[in-house]
């Protein structure tokens, strides 16, 4: 009997062993069960790393991310809103018209009188696409900033578009004729009435190796003249005027709207002849063409419908300058493209403002560069340009 009360003490024993063992166990598990609890309620850094690591988590991160895209939306939104307001009439359907900037680069003169009908539509926010308008008065400012990129459409003269399609190998295309002839013979008196009656005179002009440079020897050229007048060039045009001013006896070659300026100075200045007429008379291949418009291939090539839309609101912005002089000149003097708005209304009427597009430009232009070409190869860049110089719809 005390041997068996021995052995069930011992299994008593051991039995109690095993269940304080495994209390401790619950325990431990207990105590790491709190320590798991503590961390998650213990601030945000916790919350993130469980975050990570759940399913239901990974869904509220994703809700996280959506919620800052919609928050960048926002500011979308509210930038649209913000042109909405300025633009009654806008298309929400055109937000992406909306939201872009084209910017556009001009000189001081007739290629920007021709826009000035589309800057104040685009300061009303009227127009599809948002614009930022850049004037200069040397064109070679115009051409550096369109190189770097910094412009995407810019208003040049003829053959430096010719120039710069060269230099970069064909990275522009022109959309259009913006002015033609804008280049008229001035003399105080009435002496000049042909072009033969440039013979054994002296001419001023602004520039040499520029468009009125390049046109009036052409046209020289044609009429027997070359060796026949003498050619006095000047920095820029207020020195024409000077030098006209000075002697009466002399006779100067203006772009508009300088040749307006000069007459109303001078009371005593006429102009005597129309450079345009002149080149008509002895040129087969194409019209006197002074500016066209350029952009950058590969903005047209991502924007090809905003480009046709700034085309047809710089038609528009023609006709408008064209058809309403005396409102077209306050916008002029306004933008300071002209000092003076009856300037400007006087000078309008001169300056071919247009907007010639497709096969027709191609035709005008085309002609007028090879005539550059053949007096100079340099003028245009060394070489006519190709086909790809000129965008057609």
């Amino acid at each position: 009997m005390k041997k068996r009360w021995r052995i069930w003490v011992l299994i008593v024993c051991m039995l109690a062993a095993v269940a304080g063992c495994a209390g401790a166990g619950d325990s431990r598990e207990t105590t790491d069960g709190q320590t798991v609890n503590q961390e998650t309620e213990s601030g945000p850094a916790a919350g993130q790393e469980m975050t990570a690591g759940t399913t239901a988590s990974q869904e509220t991160a994703a809700g996280t991310m959506a919620s800052q895209e919609t928050a960048a939306g926002t500011t979308v939104s509210q930038e649209t809103t913000a042109e909405t307001t300025a633009n009654p009439t806008a298309n929400p359907a055109d937000e992406t018209n909306q939201e872009r900037t084209i910017r556009v680069g001009s000189l001081k003169g007739p290629t920007s009188m021709g826009l000035v009908g589309l800057m104040e539509r685009a300061q009303k926010g009227e127009t599809e696409s948002r614009y930022e308008f850049t004037m200069a008065t040397a064109a070679d400012e115009i051409n550096a900033a369109f190189l770097r990129g910094e412009l995407d459409i810019v208003l040049i003269p003829a053959n430096v578009a010719s120039v710069l399609y060269n230099k970069t190998e064909g990275q522009l295309a022109v959309l259009n004729i913006n002015t033609l002839g804008v280049l008229y013979v001035l003399e105080n008196g009435e002496t000049v009435q042909s072009i033969a009656d440039l013979a054994g005179r002296t001419v001023y002009l602004p520039g040499k190796g520029t468009t009125p440079d390049y046109a009036l020897q052409y046209i020289l050229a044609q009429n027997g003249l070359t060796d026949e007048v003498d050619l006095q060039y000047k920095a820029e045009a207020a020195e024409v005027i000077s030098a006209l001013s000075e002697d009466t006896a002399a006779i100067g070659l203006l772009p508009q709207p300088a040749a307006t300026t000069a007459c109303m100075q001078n009371e005593g200045l006429r102009i005597a002849l129309d450079l345009t007429q002149e080149w008509d008379r002895v040129s087969e291949d194409g019209s006197l063409v002074t500016g066209v418009t350029v952009v950058r291939r590969a903005f047209l090539e991502e924007n090809e419908a905003a480009v046709q839309e700034f085309l047809r609101e710089h038609a528009d912005s023609a006709a408008f300058v064209n058809e309403h002089i005396e409102e077209a000149a306050e916008l002029v003097a306004r933008l300071e493209i002209v000092p003076k708005a009856p300037v400007a209304a006087k000078a309008i009427p001169y300056c071919n403002i247009t907007c010639v597009t497709g096969e027709e430009m191609r035709t005008a232009l085309s002609g007028y560069l090879h005539v550059l070409y053949g007096q100079n190869p340099e003028a245009v860049g060394g070489k006519e340009p190709g086909e790809d110089f000129y965008y057609e719809p």
